[in-house]
């Protein structure tokens, strides 16, 4: 038995995100209205055993309230609860960096993030049915912790640096817009450095989240990351 991820929407439209280790199944991230999560679960949302939440934004967020009223446990950081208005709910669980907590089967490391809001978190989660661990990170400037033995890894590449130079080049972003870009994103060239970084010895996926339709070429990120990893690599869905 082994870890299974389903990327449903990985964009600034929303994102919303499946993981299962046969046992128990989380989301990362509620960013779609409601209807769209149901359908996009074949309206199975019972199987759903909680959701973590890496940031107050609503691409992320959009449906955390509904989630919470069916009975869905929703883990996030003080910060993005109180951003969001559901501190006090009973089915909101809160995080800390660096404090480990066990919720719905696994265990989950959060750790801090750089992102243009309160508390964001990236998350180390590791099954206790398979041992197996995955890095989750997105919309973020920097990761700074180094992770050993990860099995699966879900980063964000918003941009590669010749497409969104050419687009500042060409007028179609202001300088405003490029400087906010690389101060609250992970680009190609961030992806690239965090992989040297890490210990891959034991990753079986890499998973490159939230890509930017207008500031990523697609070919040219994908094979960039398989000629450096030799591993599997997946562009999540929209």
């Amino acid at each position: 038995m082994t870890i299974k991820i389903e990327s449903f929407a990985s964009s600034s439209n929303g994102n919303l995100y499946r993981i299962s280790d046969g046992h128990s199944t989380l989301l990362i991230e509620a960013g779609l209205p409601i209807a769209k999560i149901k359908k996009a679960l074949d309206y199975q949302l019972s199987e759903v055993d909680g959701c973590l939440v890496t940031h107050e934004h609503q691409d992320h967020t959009k449906a955390v309230h509904d989630l919470l009223k069916a009975g869905v446990d929703c883990a996030m950081s003080i910060g993005t609860a109180q951003a969001i208005g559901c501190l006090n709910h009973r089915r909101c669980y809160t995080l800390k960096a660096t404090r480990r907590d066990d919720f719905h089967g696994w265990t989950v490391l959060p750790f801090p993030i750089e992102h243009d809001c309160a508390e964001s978190l990236g998350f180390l989660l590791m099954s206790k049915i398979t041992r197996e661990r995955v890095m989750f990170a997105t919309d973020t400037a920097y990761i700074r912790p180094r992770f050993f033995g990860l099995n699966y890894v879900m980063v964000e590449c918003n941009y590669d640096t010749q497409t969104i130079s050419e687009n500042l080049t060409s007028g179609e972003l202001s300088s405003a817009q490029y400087e906010r870009i690389l101060g609250t994103h992970f680009g190609l060239n961030n992806v690239v450095e965090f992989l040297k970084a890490n210990d891959l010895s034991k990753v079986k996926e890499i998973h490159l989240l939230h890509l930017s339709r207008g500031n990523a070429n697609e070919e040219r990120i994908l094979s960039t990351i398989k000629r450096l990893t030799g591993l599997p690599v997946y562009v999540a869905g929209e």
